[in-house]
């Protein structure tokens, strides 16, 4: 007779994967909150820099010509930059394996020069 029993328990098994689907639920639901977040901040950014835009070239003498027009949508579209940054990431246009894609597309023109020279020799 058998005095101790270690098996798994099945309850645990399905509480470890309900805490990683959580988990994964939570980190895409603070995701799609950082991309909602630029959103609102890229709409905030082109209603607010429009009307100063014709609000202060209407009032000053120079009117659309010259920086002083645009100088908020120029300092603002930077910060505006660095929060796309830090939402999308650098790899936004390039994509997440453009590395290795560019990797193995140089290492397959080196062996087609490899197979091209040994057809000399």
């Amino acid at each position: 007779m058998e005095k101790y029993s270690i098996e798994p328990y099945r309850e645990e098994e399905s509480q470890a994967r309900d805490f990683r689907k959580e988990e994964a639920y939570l980190r895409a639901k603070k995701r799609v909150e950082a991309i909602s977040g630029f959103y609102w901040h890229l709409a905030s950014y082109v209603v607010v820099n429009a009307f100063l835009i014709i609000l202060i070239a209407m009032n000053s003498g120079s009117g659309f010509r010259g920086f002083g027009p645009y100088a908020t949508a120029f300092f603002w579209g930077i910060g505006l930059a660095f929060h796309f940054i830090g939402v999308f990431g650098f790899n936004f246009l390039l994509g997440k394996n453009w590395e290795q894609r560019k990797i193995d597309e140089f290492m397959e023109k080196e062996r087609e020069k490899q197979r091209k020279f040994s057809e000399y020799e």
